[in-house]
């Protein structure tokens, strides 16, 4: 089965139980051949077996807690569950205690029925877009991987676990674009909330400013039901159906948002805007210098330095050696930020929220390529050069919707069987629902996006 919807109706129509969905999810990640063992930082395999017994039990007798019950997804290894500890992919809190409670994003989730069926890798505490994990392996996009491409990160294991059907979703953190970027990289949905909407509480934060908690799955309505979900609604519903004609789309002119992409990132996009302007959107273009602003007001580390640099202090004085070096010296930049610096910076955005929402208020969204590339080789980001070209390649697009505060989704829009490229569609703070139902739109638009 393909998506939530698919499971929603199987199970009520008992042509399949809770219990042979989540056998399914784990013979998947347990498949020697498959990705299972660098996705996974801890598999709850016995734990998810008896909730999809309870659920089916449950469901037997009219009372399972909602159409979701016994449904498998995944969580980030960021995100506090009772009994576990939670390691943000790092071996730096190796030995901290398990969490005495689930996050309130966790529960909301399990109080639906869905079950968590285990842990995703990531990027160290969730500082890159890259996937790359020296202490737990790096999970390889669903592409080409006889060659071992990067997954895109932080939330790579999220991303493959979707891809790779071990499970039908899970949760991710988009701080920079960290939902987004795994999935155009992994050919699947990844969405960043308005981030007010759902709550990180028992979320090991990064930059608490930008931080938001997302859904990764393989459609528009998967992410839909699981961001409801997230933010507490009684009953997730998929997105109300619209065409997509007579929708406006705001494609910014002479901005960084389409420089440098590679050329089948370049070919996608073009014949999706094509194909969505056939089908009767409207897209034009327009300015938008404000854009321009947000990398020389980020100059000095940004706040996901500033903030990162607050929380680990202690923990880098006490055990720094164990950090990807990588990472640390990307934290360590707040180090050398002054408290002047961030007030700076927070009145910056402030000034340029304002103004860039004074520009988009006519448009139902503003689109762009996701990322400017498609997957590139796991060994080239070894050298720390290119490491780092290639992570700001890869955040370059998808941090604008965090700096400004808004709700975005990836949706993927090549062809079966070339490189991943993903579309990213923008949209106003709170306008969340709105947003859905306008990817929901372009995601039937495309089609088979031939």
């Amino acid at each position: 089965m393909q998506h939530i919807a698919d499971a929603v109706a199987a199970l009520e129509h008992g042509r399949i139980s809770s219990a042979s969905l989540v056998e399914a999810a784990l013979d998947r990640i347990a498949d020697p051949s498959g990705e299972g063992a660098r996705t996974f930082t801890a598999v709850h395999a016995d734990a998810a077996r008896r909730q999809a017994a309870a659920m089916d039990a449950l469901r037997h007798v009219g009372r399972a807690p909602s159409p979701f019950a016994g449904i498998p997804i995944t969580v980030k290894d960021l995100f506090d569950e009772h009994g576990h500890p939670n390691h943000a992919g790092s071996v730096a809190l190796k030995g901290v205690a398990s969490a005495m409670a689930d996050a309130p994003v966790v529960r909301r989730l399990q109080r639906l029925g869905f079950v968590v069926i285990g842990r995703t890798n990531m990027v160290e505490f969730a500082f890159s877009g890259l996937g790359v994990n020296p202490h737990y392996g790096t999970p390889k996009s669903p592409w080409d991987r006889a060659t071992g491409r990067l997954p895109g990160g932080s939330s790579s294991g999220a991303a493959v676990a979707a891809a790779d059907h071990m499970g039908f979703g899970g949760l991710g953190t988009d701080t920079g674009g960290s939902c987004r970027i795994p999935a155009a990289l992994c050919g699947v949905v990844g969405y960043k909330p308005t981030a007010r909407r759902v709550p990180i509480a028992g979320v090991l934060p990064l930059a608490p400013s930008l931080d938001s908690v997302g859904p990764i799955a393989r459609s528009v309505a998967c992410c839909a039901v699981l961001d409801a979900a997230i933010a507490g609604e009684e009953m997730p519903t998929a997105p109300p159906h619209r065409d997509v004609a007579g929708l406006r789309f705001g494609l910014p002119r002479g901005t960084v948002l389409t420089e440098d992409m590679e050329p089948a990132v370049a070919e996608a996009f073009e014949r999706a805007l094509a194909r969505l302007s056939a089908a009767g959107a409207q897209i034009t273009l327009f300015d938008l210098p404000e854009l321009a602003e947000i990398p020389q007001v980020n100059a000095k580390g940004g706040f996901a330095a500033s903030e990162a640099w607050e929380w680990h202090r202690d923990l880098i004085a006490r055990a720094g050696n164990s950090y990807d070096p990588r990472i640390l010296a990307r934290i360590r930049r707040g180090e050398r930020m002054s408290a002047a610096d961030y007030v700076e910076l927070v009145n910056a955005r402030a000034r340029i929220i304002a103004a860039v929402a004074a520009r988009t208020a006519g448009f139902d969204a503003i689109i762009g390529p996701t990322c400017p590339l498609v997957p590139p080789a796991i060994a080239a980001v070894e050298a720390e050069a290119e490491y780092n070209r290639i992570n700001m390649l890869l955040l370059r697009n998808t941090a604008v919707g965090n700096f400004l505060d808004r709700c975005s989704i990836s949706l993927p829009i090549h062809r079966p069987g070339e490189a991943p490229v993903g579309l990213m569609l923008t949209g106003e703070a709170m306008a969340d629902s709105h947003l859905f139902a306008v990817a929901a739109a372009v995601e039937a638009a495309l089609g088979d996006r031939a």
